[in-house]
């Protein structure tokens, strides 16, 4: 959103509805100290809010990326009295005087309200950023073996996550290890194509990358590493990491979700986190089901391919939700 073509698509855009829902990493706290993300998101926040005015209202929902926000409200809930069940929607309650309130006070005049988490738009559209899914992908992503980590350390109930407390428990701690890490001046080669999760990937699908021979070297290990994760009972997982593997992983992992939280059948659900936007033409809508990704706004030239303006991982897609019917995918910027 630090372009100015892309962020007027979007302020032009937002005064045609009712309400903008926010899905999940609208700061970007992983790349570096929190002051850093806050300095550059508050001004389009601002943005915004004045575009929307009073008359309209911001949803923010938090995501995995922006989990920090919600650093004191999750501090409020256990120092007090027993806390309601989370749920698939909770109210956040924040404080001016933290990150997540100076936020929700940029967005202002827009009437302002924090979800956690997901929302609930109409009784039969859920909307989540989708982050609890990584507990449950086969390809062995960074947040998924972390999840595995936790899990093999501390337990987890039996049969597995059926609440989001459960989620929070597998995935929080590394969440907060990040965090840290990232407040201390951020990880050497994080964020866009040079992160290391990024570079292994292309690595592993035989794209150049930097390094050669120890990147090789990579690939040709990784059956064997995934095989002994998977004996370790950190899986189970897969050691196929293509593109499309990647996107039926993430849709199988999410769908296993939401039935374990007990997310009504028949519901549309509108989520983001894996940046693949769909689905799109050409898609198996077999695959999707009820799912609807609105993908990322991040110019992330890791994921795109050698066609930018055709690729399921471009910038600038959005869901409309009406009064009824499936949400409508669209892109703001074709």
């Amino acid at each position: 959103m630090r372009r100015a073509t892309e962020r007027a698509a979007l302020l032009a855009a937002v005064p045609g509805f009712e309400r903008l829902v926010l899905l999940g990493d609208t700061l970007e706290l992983r790349h570096g100290p929190r002051r850093t993300a806050m300095d550059a998101a508050l001004p389009v926040l601002r943005e915004l809010g004045a575009a929307l005015g009073s008359g309209r209202e911001v949803v923010l929902v938090v995501g995995n990326h922006d989990h920090g926000l919600l650093r004191g409200w999750f501090e409020r809930r256990a120092n007090g009295t027993e806390p309601a069940a989370l749920g698939l929607e909770s109210a956040v309650q924040w404080d001016p005087r933290e990150p997540l309130g100076t936020v929700a006070v940029a967005l202002e005049p827009a009437r302002v309200r924090v979800a956690y988490p997901g929302v609930w738009l109409r009784d039969d559209v859920y909307a989540t950023h989708g982050h609890y899914l990584d507990r449950h992908h086969t390809v062995p992503i960074m947040e998924r073996l972390g999840a595995a980590l936790t899990v093999r350390l501390a337990g987890e109930p039996a049969g597995g996550p059926s609440r989001a407390e459960d989620y929070e428990a597998a995935l929080g701690p590394m969440y907060a290890w990040i965090d840290t890490v990232a407040e201390g001046g951020g990880r050497r080669g994080s964020g866009g194509d040079g992160s290391f999760q990024v570079r292994a990937w292309r690595a592993l699908n035989g794209a150049d990358s930097p390094g050669g021979l120890r990147w090789r070297a990579l690939a040709a290990a990784f059956p064997a590493v995934v095989a002994g994760l998977n004996r370790a009972g950190m899986g189970p997982l897969r050691a196929n990491v293509s593109a499309v593997e990647l996107r039926r992983s993430g849709l199988r992992a999410l769908t296993e979700a939401l039935a374990r939280l007990e997310v009504p059948d028949g519901t549309h659900v509108v989520f983001g986190h894996t940046h693949r936007a769909g689905p799109l033409p050409g898609d198996d809508q077999a695959e999707w089901g009820r799912l609807i990704n609105t993908g990322s706004w991040v110019h992330d030239y890791g994921w795109l391919s050698d066609s930018p303006g055709e690729s399921p991982y471009r910038p600038g897609f959005a869901a409309i939700v009406g009064d009824s019917g499936p949400p409508q995918l669209v892109n703001l910027l074709d």
